[in-house]
C-alpha cells in the first residue's frame, strides 16, 4: 500500500494547487486561433509556444521567401520587453537576429527595433544581418504585446525550408534603450526551437533542458556538501567529542563527514567549471570566486588528516589554530555560496525555503548542544576539583 501524507501536510498541498489554480491568469488558457489584432491581420499558421505564454502567427510566400509574423507575448514585469529571433547559425540566443518591441516611456507608444546578439554580453541595437520591413507593435488589453514584421529569409535557410527561432521576456528598458537582462533559469532557458517554414510546425530545442538539469545537478551537490554535510561534520567534532565515551568514534563520524562532503562538493565544483566553459558571456564572479576559495580551503584541510600530530606533540596547537580556522572560514563561506547560488539559479521559492529550514535547524540543534555541552563540562571541572586528595595525589607514599 502506497503512503500517504499526513493530514496537515494534504491539507497544506491541496490549498496550494487550489491557490495556484485560481492564480493562472486569462491570457495563458488563450490560445493562438483566438487571438486576434487591430488591423485583422491574417496568417495561415499560429503556434501557441511552450514558454513564456507566448504565441507565434506566421505566413511564408516560398516563391519569394517572405516570412511574415505576429509575436505576441507579455513582458515578465510592466514596462519590460518582448522578444522574437531567428539565430542563422545555432539554436541559441548567442548569434540571433532579433526583432525587440516595447512601450516608449515617454509617449507610451508600442516600437520595435532589431537587435543584433552576437553574444551574451553584446546585445547592440542595429541592423539586421537580413532584410526586415513593416515592423509595427501594438499593446494588447490582457496587457501583452504584439509584433509584426515581414522578413526575408536568407537563402541557405529558405532552401532548408527550416529556421531556428529564439524568443525572450524581459523586465525593462533602459533610457538608452539598453535591454535589462532576463532571468537565466527556467522558462527563459527553455525558449527555443526549430520552426518548419512548410509544415507549419514546431519543434523546441532540448539544450535549455539539458542545461537546466546541469544547473540543478550542480545546486544540488553544492547544497550537500558545502551547506550541509560540512556544518554537520564540524558540529560532530565540536560536541560529540565532549562526551568521553564517545572516543574515538567522533573522529571517525567526522572525517566521514567531511571527507564524503569533499568529494562531493569537488563533483558539484567540477559542474561548475563546465556550465562556466558552456556560457562565456555569462559571468558570475563572486559565487565562482567563492567557489574557487573553498575548494583551495577544503583541498588544504584534507591534508590535514594526514600531518595531524598526536595530542602531546609540540606542534599540536598550532594545528589545531589552523585546522580550525580553515573549517570555520569553510563553514561560513560554503552557506552563503549556497544561497548566492539558489538566487542565482532562482528555483521554485520552496527550495529556498527548505534549505533555509534544514540551515536554522542545524543552527538550533547547535545551540542546544553548545548549552549542554557547557553544562557537563563545567560539572566535570568541578568535580575534579572538589575531588579529595589520597596519599598519592598529596605527594606521600
Amino acid at each position: 500500500m502506497a503512503p500517504s501524507l499526513p493530514p496537515p501536510l494534504s491539507s497544506a498541498v491541496f490549498i496550494c494547487i487550489s491557490f495556484l489554480a485560481l492564480m493562472i491568469s486569462p491570457s495563458a488558457a488563450l490560445t493562438c486561433s483566438s487571438q486576434t489584432f487591430t488591423h485583422n491581420q491574417v496568417y495561415s499558421n499560429c503556434l501557441d509556444l511552450p514558454y513564456l505564454s507566448s504565441y507565434l502567427h506566421f505566413s511564408y510566400d516560398s516563391s519569394n521567401t517572405t516570412l511574415s509574423i505576429a509575436f505576441i507575448a507579455t513582458p515578465s514585469k510592466s514596462g519590460g520587453w518582448i522578444a522574437w529571433a531567428i539565430n542563422p547559425k545555432a539554436t541559441g540566443m548567442a548569434g540571433s537576429q532579433s526583432l525587440v518591441g516595447y512601450k516608449n516611456s515617454t509617449t507610451g507608444a508600442v516600437q520595435v527595433h532589431t537587435y543584433d546578439v552576437s553574444s551574451y554580453s553584446s546585445i547592440v541595437a542595429k541592423d539586421l544581418s537580413f532584410e526586415v520591413w513593416d515592423k509595427t507593435a501594438e499593446s494588447r488589453r490582457d496587457g501583452s504585446l504584439a509584433i509584426f514584421a515581414k522578413i526575408k529569409v536568407p537563402a541557405d535557410l529558405a532552401a532548408s525550408g527550416k529556421i531556428n527561432q529564439v524568443w525572450q521576456v524581459g523586465p525593462s528598458v533602459g533610457t538608452d534603450g539598453r535591454l535589462v537582462t532576463h532571468v537565466y533559469a527556467g522558462a527563459n532557458l527553455k525558449s527555443k526551437g526549430t520552426l518548419d517554414l512548410k509544415s507549419g510546425q514546431s519543434s523546441t530545442s532540448s539544450g535549455g533542458d539539458e542545461r537546466l538539469k546541469k544547473k540543478n545537478i550542480h545546486g544540488i551537490l553544492n547544497a550537500v556538501s558545502w551547506g550541509i554535510l560540512f556544518p554537520l561534520g564540524a558540529m560532530i567534532a565540536r560536541y560529540i567529542r565532549t562526551f568521553e565515551s564517545a572516543d574515538p568514534a567522533w573522529f571517525y563520524l567526522h572525517a566521514f563527514c567531511q571527507v564524503s562532503a569533499y568529494a562531493i562538493g569537488v563533483a558539484g565544483w567540477g559542474t561548475g567549471l563546465k556550465l562556466g566553459s558552456e556560457s562565456p558571456g555569462i559571468t558570475y564572479s563572486t559565487h565562482r570566486n567563492i567557489g574557487i576559495a573553498l575548494f583551495v580551503l577544503a583541498t588544504v584541510q584534507i591534508f590535514a588528516l594526514f600531518i595531524r600530530p598526536k595530542k602531546d606533540h609540540k606542534y599540536r596547537f598550532y594545528w589545531n589554530v589552523y585546522h580550525h580556522s580553515f573549517g570555520y572560514a569553510i563553514l561560513v563561506l560554503g552557506i552563503f555560496n549556497v544561497f548566492k547560488g539558489i538566487n542565482i539559479l532562482k528555483p521554485e521559492d520552496k527550495w529556498k525555503t527548505a534549505y533555509m529550514i534544514v540551515i536554522i535547524a542545524l543552527g538550533g540543534i547547535s545551540l542546544l548542544l553548545e548549552a549542554i555541552t557547557w553544562v557537563f563540562v563545567l560539572k566535570r571541572k568541578s568535580r575534579k576539583s572538589t575531588k579529595p586528595y589520597d596519599g598519592y595525589n598529596n605527594g606521600q607514599s
